[in-house]
């Protein structure tokens, strides 16, 4: 990766490696996040999600590696890297024993924001995060899923262009992990890069642009959600039918399909790709035959996860990088 690739990309990292005594805890991964995405990082516990966090977020040093964040040098300019950036890690931040406005007001102080603009910031922030009427109780009183939304508020306090969300909803319940998802959301329609490591799964599916599979310490696969589906076996095109003679003749001429009789089905290896597909319609077209209904299935981020991880009962894949 050239000097120019990384300057150009939010977060660009080759060959990030580090090493607690005998354990290696990330075998020089390569990473490339470009500016206004969302880039999710997923894995099983214990797979360097975390570490990968604190490297790129300045919290600890690498041991090798040739790193950028917002086309600063990450071991040169980590003080230029610290202004561009915000981290919500695993647990709130959020001190309990104050309420939800000190909390922000603390934070600009923090950012050295003038008392006036503290004030101001802190106001649009808490609303927009729907805190107003909390905004003056103790966070102790706040629900798992307002002190995240305080946690969050907090960070953009210093209006960071790169956020790192580390395993932003867990534990919190359907409703909040949801309202959490719309508020990424708007983040990136804002121009903000979000670096998201999470597990779960349908997270990075709903959310991601691109996604990153790190396990024991190395990057299995990485690809937009549907490439890296279309790596595990199991995906196939369903054709159905009503009309048992156009199931016999669409069976006769489609030797590679399973039959299901009962059903008058036919099922036939896919990866579910628009190649795939328009080379059957076109098949069916040109035979006069006519399926009643045509459905494509393929492998979830479920499959992709436990194959790619070695999951019970999920052969292995090999290690590959989807272009």
């Amino acid at each position: 990766m050239t000097t120019t690739t990384s300057r150009s990309l939010a977060i660009a990292a080759k060959g990030l490696r580090k090493v607690y005594g005998d354990k290696t805890v990330l075998d020089g991964i390569d990473l490339a996040v470009p500016a206004g995405t969302v880039f999710s990082l997923l894995g099983p516990n214990g797979a360097g999600k975390t570490t990968a966090v604190k490297i790129l977020s300045t919290l600890i040093t690498a041991d090798a590696g040739e790193l950028h964040v917002g086309g600063h040098d990450l071991a040169d300019d980590p003080q230029a890297v610290r202004a561009l950036i915000g981290v919500t890690g695993q647990f709130s931040a959020v001190d309990g024993l104050i309420t939800g406005e000190e909390n922000m007001l603390l934070m600009a102080d923090l950012h050295h924001l003038s008392r006036s603009e503290g004030r101001r910031t802190s106001a649009e922030l808490l609303e927009r995060f729907d805190l107003v009427e909390a905004a003056k109780k103790p966070v102790s009183t706040y629900s798992g899923g307002m002190k995240r939304r305080l946690d969050i508020a907090m960070t953009l306090v210093g209006n960071p262009r790169i956020i790192f969300l580390d395993e932003p909803t867990t534990g919190l319940d359907p409703r909040s992990r949801h309202n959490m998802w719309q508020i990424i959301r708007e983040l990136v329609s804002d121009g903000v890069t979000v670096f998201l490591t999470t597990q779960y799964l349908e997270e990075a599916d709903e959310l991601a642009d691109r996604i990153a599979v790190l396990n024991d310490g190395e990057i299995a696969a990485q690809g937009t959600a549907g490439e890296l589906k279309r790596l595990v076996p199991g995906g196939h095109i369903r054709l159905r039918f009503t009309d048992p003679a156009a199931y016999q003749s669409a069976a006769v001429a489609l030797r590679e399909a399973t039959r299901d009789d009962e059903a008058l089905a036919l099922q036939i290896a896919s990866d579910g790709s628009q190649r795939e597909l328009r080379s059957i319609l076109d098949w069916l077209d040109s035979a006069g035959v006519e399926a009643d209904e045509l459905t494509v299935h393929t492998p979830d981020l479920d499959d992709v996860f436990f194959a790619l991880t070695g999951g019970a009962g999920v052969p292995n894949q090999s290690k590959e990088t989807v272009r």
